[in-house]
């Protein structure tokens, strides 16, 4: 296997490579399984404390709906032809307070612009959110020498 194509096979737990390439403000798509069994994918915004994912969305999206019919979900962070892919089944935190702190953490993580961030927030204090926190039971990724 060349450096250039290096491959990790799945396992349960984050390597150090996919932790570095995760703790980048990348986007990720998770992917989530639909009432009638066909899956619905949307681009978020995530954070990493340890081995967990943890994620965040506005009450009454669809995806979220069906997160908490099904905890079955799979993210995946890519950025060219490196990504990680991790599986399992999330944690669901409704607390409003933990909802709102976690978006403004990651408004703060992926809005670099602070005036932007804080106008972010303002607009999602106006929405009730729910937390989402993945620890992996699978996790697969093609990271290229990182």
């Amino acid at each position: 296997m060349t450096a250039s194509n290096r491959t990790a096979p799945i396992s349960p737990a984050l390597s150090a490579a996919a932790r570095r390439f995760l703790e980048l403000p990348r986007f990720a798509v998770v992917a989530t399984l639909n009432p009638d069994g066909s899956p619905l994918q949307a681009v978020v915004w995530y954070n990493l404390a340890g081995d967990v994912i943890v994620f965040n969305s506005r009450v009454g999206r669809q995806w979220p709906t069906n997160l908490q019919r099904d905890r079955r979900v799979s993210i995946t962070v890519a950025d060219g032809y490196d990504y990680v892919d991790i599986r399992g089944s999330v944690e669901i935190d409704e607390d409003p307070v933990r909802g709102q702190a976690v978006i403004a953490e990651l408004a703060r993580r992926y809005q670099k612009n602070r005036a932007a961030a804080d106008a972010q927030i303002a607009a999602f204090a106006k929405e009730r959110r729910v937390t989402f926190e993945l620890r992996p039971t699978r996790v697969f990724e093609r990271l290229n020498g990182r």
